[in-house]
């Protein structure tokens, strides 16, 4: 019987379960990267990319439609200015958080229409890999404390392992 290069190179089994798969003799978990912080310096993912455990990591850039993102952000815009105009009108004092939003979004408004910026949707996939459930656990409960240092929170992609 001759086999393919899929046959040759497939592991023996998969088992999905909810939060892990088994491939192989291998467990497995993907994590993906579900908020970022406003600011991340260059070498933010060192750590996890230079630890010595098993581990693959993808990163997706897909570039994000600048007309309809300036609708987004006079949206955005719109919001943020009523909620700091309700503020004032309640006497409440001044927050630094909307003000800094608002001029970020103005900010990134200008540099978008005036072509000095460029927006993409970046996506990270950590998938861990480990003897057993138990190894599993611990490796991630270090990436995440890795990344949340860093304040950029993961997330399981549970029941999405395949994907």
């Amino acid at each position: 019987m001759k086999k393919d290069l899929a046959d040759i190179i497939a592991p023996p089994e998969i088992t999905i379960a909810p939060n892990h798969m088994k491939v192989g003799t291998k467990f497995a978990r993907t994590l993906f990267v579900a908020n970022y912080p406003r600011y991340l310096s260059t070498g933010w993912l060192s750590p996890i990319v230079n630890a010595p455990e098993l581990m693959d990591i993808r990163i997706f850039m897909h570039p994000v439609d600048t007309a309809d993102t300036l609708k987004k952000l006079k949206r955005k815009t719109a919001q943020i200015q009523a909620q700091l105009m309700d503020q004032e009108e309640k006497g409440l004092v001044r927050n630094p958080l909307l003000e800094t939003a608002y001029q970020d979004v103005e900010g990134l408004r200008d540099s978008l229409q005036q072509a000095r910026e460029h927006l993409f949707m970046v996506a990270i996939y950590i998938t861990l890999y480990a003897e057993t459930v138990k190894d599993l656990d611990i490796l991630e409960a270090r990436v995440v404390n890795m990344l949340e240092t860093r304040l950029v929170y993961p997330k399981r992609a549970t029941f999405e392992q395949m994907e």
